[in-house]
């Protein structure tokens, strides 16, 4: 149930991710300092429409394999239309990998794993996937990201409860990685109205597994209010607060 759900919001935003993903796009560029200097292969984890496939291919060259995952077929339609040939591409589950073990010398993966209910399963996955010495690379989303949205519609339950940052630690280890960092950065975000800051957390696929109650037009009034009284010169604000892990596996 949970992945049909999420497949079909991920699928819906295909045709509009990178219009509407500036923010989640700004925050990937964190991770590219981060990279290795070489790799032969590459998963990008919730590849999405295949951007940071494209520039992972330009990054270490032809002979480098980049394996596109995720769990939305229509992202996977769009990514195939623009990508080089040397992509491959794979609609699956974060949490059950079709691949063999040892097979990546890198993961690289921005805010995709928020929105997998195991997150012991995953990071269990990438440490079977990858190569001794290999490396992950991941963006994720703490406690506190869209604090705004959840003020001004009053339903802290229609968002995702982000876990913490020794949360996706503890996870890293247990799963076997000899060294686990992760960073939090506080993101801002700013938009014109309400509309456009639902447009860029709905656009982009980002909905509750739990199913959402029918709004009223009296609903969306209290919200446009409670949010306007956060209003700063700049815009509406959207924070997010940013989990930027490095994970690396001991080599032989």
């Amino acid at each position: 149930m949970w992945r049909r759900h999420v497949a079909r919001a991920f699928s819906r935003a295909s045709g509009q991710y990178t219009r509407l993903a500036q923010a989640q796009q700004q925050m990937g560029e964190a991770l590219w300092p981060l990279l290795p200097d070489r790799a032969g292969c590459v998963l990008d984890l919730g590849c999405g429409p295949g951007h940071w496939c494209r520039r992972l291919t330009t990054r270490f060259g032809p002979e480098c394999r980049v394996l596109g995952l995720d769990l939305a077929p229509g992202m996977l339609d769009i990514a195939r239309r623009a990508a080089p040939r040397s992509c491959d591409w794979l609609c699956a589950d974060a949490a059950a990998l079709p691949l063999a073990d040892r097979q990546v010398d890198l993961v690289f993966s921005n805010l995709a794993i928020q929105w997998c209910p195991d997150l012991d399963a995953v990071m269990t996955e990438l440490f079977r996937v990858l190569r001794p010495g290999g490396r992950a690379v991941i963006n994720s989303l703490g406690p506190g990201t869209l604090h705004e949205v959840s003020h001004a519609w009053s339903s802290p339950d229609a968002l995702l409860d982000f876990r913490s940052r020794d949360r996706h630690l503890v996870s890293a280890r247990l799963a076997g990685f000899f060294h686990a960092q992760c960073n939090v950065v506080a993101e801002r975000f700013f938009y014109p109205d309400l509309t456009a800051v639902m447009a860029s957390i709905k656009g982009v696929g980002a909905q509750t597994p739990r199913p959402a109650a029918r709004l009223t037009r009296s609903d969306l009034a209290c919200a446009k209010r409670r949010y306007e009284s956060l209003r700063e010169p700049a815009g509406l604000p959207v924070s997010y607060q940013r989990l930027t892990l490095v994970l690396d596996k001991e080599p032989t």
